[in-house]
């Protein structure tokens, strides 16, 4: 696309109606990347309408599932057949390196292939017969598309986390109104158009473009809007629950967290420094499911913080549309600017600054930072408890299992968590001990789009991805019907 000043609002490019923007800048070089349409309240409106009469009106419910996975598969082949432009597209938008954009584009594409597989498998599995206890009566269980959706998406990972919605909504045959967020809304835009080339009904997929208080509590708070799915912070997902809480909308979150990773001393030291880095530094440490909680066993406390000292001033910083670069600039300058006072404030408490916190010196534009390394973090300090969502690992020893396992479980978040040791008996007990959605044995990260992905505690609320996914996009209903020739006989004598 060349402009990005229209709003995607039943299948048409609208301007805004108060012809409002709102610029989105390259966090590598702090320039203008583009004017981006800035909707508000009216413009949310407008588009809940046309996601409503496409649900209420429209074929995309109505039809079989084996008919929305063909156009969910022109979508997935959409995406790979412009991979390359999609993917800088993101990391000028982003910040985050190409190899890791390409990576997450593609990610998208089989998104919606793999829900174009379960769209299929609806026609045959919609309908499930009950057995009852009385034979007068025969009554199904029927999966049927919750309605109208509403989506707000984060910046960290912009398409996939579309993508991640868009879809299993889609393949339940539900509408859906995606408000993607203001500091990397590119890429939501390049979707809507690929979904136009796929011969998706207007009105399907709306994507609104603008600032939170403008065009995101509108949406959150909109009395058309059946189903609300948003991924983002803590307090964003309390408002928004606070605003569904008003009409009852069905709602699922996700909500971030402060992962822990422990490592015990009989791991193989090399691998778990290369999973403690790709845990953390990964996407700028911009994951909500970052490990950033390290726990090593004393036994070898020293000699990996030393090996991760090393290999972590290693790491190559700079534009990630350069080859070789492993960490981009953070997303923007508020940010880098929170990601910097987090590292004051963990100096302050008493952690010890092992490496990095400062700008790379051959860089002098962008919201880059050298990634960085506390040991010793106190248990009770601010930056050991807090998601901070930036390239900042906290590491602390740990004497034995159950100490692990209770410092690990020390947090209001339980998104993910990890562990590693070459006994695999004690990895598998320490992983069910551990009150978190996803636990990862001997790696950090891996995610696939098979596998319910959620957390416990303030992590949030439901699952998506996998077959978890499609039903939240999904109702049940039962229709049970008087099978018997014979009068019911409540009053008839």
């Amino acid at each position: 696309m060349k402009s990005y000043e229209h709003l995607y609002i039943n299948g048409q490019w609208v301007a805004p109606i108060k012809g409002g923007t709102f610029e989105s800048v390259d966090p590598s070089n702090e320039k203008v990347l583009a004017k981006v349409a800035a909707a508000t309240s009216e413009d949310i409106d407008l588009a809940v309408k046309a996601a409503r009469k496409a649900f209420d009106e429209g074929p995309w419910p109505r039809m079989s599932g084996a008919q929305r996975a063909v156009v969910l598969r022109r979508i997935g082949k959409g995406i790979r057949d412009r991979l390359q432009e999609l993917a800088e597209v993101e990391v000028r938008d982003n910040g985050k390196p190409l190899p890791e954009a390409l990576w997450d584009l593609g990610d998208a594409a089989g998104c919606f292939e793999f829900y174009a597989g379960l769209a299929e498998k609806l026609d045959e599995n919609a309908e499930t017969t009950i057995a009852l206890s009385d034979d007068r009566f025969r009554s199904i269980a029927r999966k049927e598309p919750i309605g109208v959706a509403g989506a707000i998406i984060p910046w960290n990972f912009p398409m996939l986390m579309a993508a991640w919605k868009v879809a299993p909504a889609l393949a339940a045959g539900c509408t859906m109104v995606l408000k993607p967020s203001e500091l990397t809304p590119l890429t939501a835009l390049e979707l809507a158009d690929i979904t136009t080339a796929a011969d998706l009904p207007p009105g399907v997929l709306n994507v609104v473009t603008g600032l939170g208080k403008e065009a995101g509590a509108p949406l959150s708070e909109h009395p058309g809007i059946d189903k609300l799915a948003f991924t983002g912070s803590v307090p964003t997902g309390s408002r928004i629950m606070q605003a569904a809480a008003r009409d009852i909308k069905n709602v699922s979150l996700e909500l971030g967290g402060k992962s822990p990773f422990i490592v015990f001393d009989d791991s193989d030291i090399d691998a778990a420094v290369e999973w403690i880095m790709f845990g953390i530094f990964w996407n700028q440490g911009e994951v909500c499911s970052a490990t950033s909680r390290v726990l090593v066993q004393r036994g070898i406390y020293d000699r990996l913080l030393q090996r991760l000292e090393e290999e972590t001033r290693n790491i190559t910083i700079g534009n990630g549309l350069e080859e070789g670069v492993l960490l981009g600039p953070l997303v923007s300058q508020g940010q880098y600017e929170k990601v910097l006072e987090a590292v004051v404030r963990g100096k302050e408490e008493g952690a010890r600054l092992v490496t990095g916190g400062g700008r790379p010196s051959h860089l002098d534009k962008g919201y880059f930072m050298e990634p960085v390394v506390f040991a010793d973090v106190p248990e009770d300090s601010w930056v050991w408890q807090e998601e901070i969502f930036g390239p900042v690992v906290c590491i602390r020893p740990f004497d034995d299992e159950l100490e692990a396992v209770r410092s690990a479980n020390d947090s209001r978040f339980g998104l993910a968590a990890a562990v590693m040791s070459r006994d695999t008996e004690r990895c598998e007990r320490v992983a069910r001990a551990l009150r978190a959605g996803i636990v990862w044995i001997n790696c950090s990260q891996p995610t696939f789009t098979e596998a319910p992905w959620g957390g416990y505690k303030q992590s949030g609320i439901g699952r998506e991805l996998g077959e978890w996914g499609l039903n939240n996009y999904l109702e049940t209903k039962q229709i049970t019907r008087y099978d018997s020739d014979k009068p019911w006989g409540w009053y008839i004598k």
